[in-house]
């Protein structure tokens, strides 16, 4: 890592610019290294969305108009990159676009060469191999806009739905049937969309006896739970399993997150009354452009954000988290096929499987998330109480208006820690900070950690760069540092950084510890 001498000499010589003295106490901590409990409550992504068609500027590099779609090449490469990142479902979005077929339809034109295998059959087979299971689509009829309330499109689903079955109703990936009626909850499932999803229900159970179904509608973050309908239309459904979209990539408000726990909370009562499977779908993107436009491509978001998104889910009681999606927006480095945004697409693979590979960082920004991470410090022994809610355990939300955020305004900036005593060493320090681009809050570039016997002479241990990503337009997000290559007695710590516009941190762990 390059170190900014200029900037990290201007921290070491500048004044207590914050005027900030902390005391904390110490003879309580722990003093056996801190262990990383590799138990999660967090789920992991066991399934994705896979989308065949360009159909625009979203899938920009999602799919890419440049790259043959068609290759049975392409996807059986995907299939076993998706198995070997953890991923047990696949979702096909569509197996026809714009009139014509992914599979050999006899309805249909085929948008692929005769003289190869189809996509849907190359998906299929590579996903027997290893294990998978797929949800068949039953479109689209026509194309991403199909009109639930058009007759023909609805018969064309069904004509779809039975050459589907006819042709891979004996694969043994073949799990169950995506079917997509991606109406708003908004504020409750409309009366036609109940009935257009039960109808094609009803024919798959006919045509695949025993083969699962599900649905991905979207609008919770306008969801009426209030209203005793949403409850009755929900129960109407005969579907197996609904995944709700969680939005978090469309952005729906300024800050969705704080809002999508207490919704995930709300469905979570309510499938406790319902026979059908809970699933979160949790989105990976951001935009490359404007927010929800289709002038605007999909790009990966930072894995601190997917994270939280995990974290929501799993705190309410998911059954189980999918993700539209993994194609081009976690992308293995090694891929032959890089459809993806470079660079930030193999970031977002290396982060997440890091996480799910229990790398140490993540599992306590993990805990962080859960509020299962202890903090050695003590805020009752703070001298400036103005900063107590550093030490204090508790987090704030991504939201800039919660309580437990400190601001810190544009300059040079410092923290001393008094630790009064020398009986136990500090291993590990942990800082978390507001990624919030927008609205002009990001973390320091840079974070230097001293330690002093005398509180005056102090000597630099450690000089940490703060995480990048830059897809940060639209998104807020937690971001954490960890300081953990090294070990001190000291009484005293010292953490400088230089803001540059304003800095938000809710925490800073000495020693931190999962419950």
């Amino acid at each position: 890592m390059k170190i900014m001498k200029k900037r990290i000499s201007r921290i070491v010589t500048a004044v207590l610019v914050a005027g900030v003295s902390l005391t904390l106490t110490c003879c309580g901590a722990k003093s056996e290294e801190t262990t990383v409990n590799e138990q999660t409550v967090v789920k992991p992504i066991t399934g994705t969305w896979v989308n065949l068609a360009y159909k625009d500027v979203r899938n920009k590099y999602t799919n890419p108009a440049s790259v043959d779609e068609s290759s049975p090449e392409l996807w059986r490469a995907k299939v076993r990159e998706w198995s070997a990142m953890g991923l047990e479902y696949l979702v096909l979005m569509e197996v026809a676009n714009e009139c014509k077929a992914y599979y050999p339809s006899k309805l249909m034109p085929w948008i692929y060469d005769s003289a190869q295998c189809s996509p849907v059959e190359a998906i299929l087979d590579e996903a027997s191999l290893h294990d998978m299971k797929v949800f068949m689509s039953t479109g689209w009829a026509k194309d991403q806009d199909d009109n639930l309330l058009d007759p023909a499109i609805k018969q064309r689903q069904l004509e779809i739905m039975e050459e589907i079955a006819t042709l891979y109703k004996e694969s043994p990936a073949f799990y169950g049937w995506y079917l997509p009626v991606e109406d708003c909850l908004c504020p409750i499932f409309a009366e036609h969309a109940v009935q257009s999803v039960n109808a094609l229900v009803e024919r798959a159970h006919q045509l695949t006896p025993g083969k699962k179904t599900l649905i991905s509608p979207y609008g919770i973050s306008l969801s009426d739970f209030d209203n005793p309908e949403y409850e009755q239309q929900m129960g109407k459904l005969k579907v197996d399993i609904i995944a709700y979209q969680d939005e978090i990539g469309c952005v729906r408000e300024p800050f969705p997150l704080p809002r999508l726990r207490e919704n995930w909370k709300r469905l979570h009562a309510i499938h406790q009354k319902l026979n059908i499977e809970f699933w979160a779908n949790c989105e990976t993107f951001t935009w490359e452009a404007g927010t929800n436009d289709r002038q605007s491509a999909l790009i990966p978001a930072a894995y601190s954000r997917l994270l939280a998104q995990q974290a929501a889910a799993s705190v309410a009681g998911v059954d189980r988290i999918v993700s539209f999606m993994f194609d081009g927006l976690i992308e293995h480095p090694d891929s032959p096929y890089q459809l993806g945004q470079p660079k930030w697409s193999n970031q977002l693979y290396q982060h997440y499987m890091a996480w799910l590979h229990g790398d140490p960082y993540w599992k306590l920004m993990e805990a962080s998330m859960t509020d299962r991470l202890q903090n050695a410090a003590s805020p009752s022994v703070t001298q400036d109480a103005n900063c107590s809610t550093l030490f204090d355990g508790l987090v704030a939300e991504e939201d800039t208006t919660d309580i437990h955020w400190k601001k810190f305004n544009s300059g040079d900036q410092e923290i001393l820690i008094d630790r009064k005593q020398e009986c136990t060493p500090v291993k590990q320090i942990m800082i978390r900070t507001l990624n919030y681009q927008r609205g002009g809050i990001t973390p320091p570039t840079k974070f230097a950690l001293y330690a002093s016997n005398d509180g005056q002479s102090y000597q630099l241990l450690a000089i940490k760069d703060a995480p990048t990503f830059p897809n940060q337009n639209h998104d807020a997000w937690i971001d954490g540092v960890l300081f953990d290559q090294f070990q001190t007695n000291a009484r005293y710590l010292k953490i400088a950084f230089h803001v540059a516009n304003a800095t938000c941190i809710d925490e800073i762990y000495l020693n931190p510890e999962i419950r």
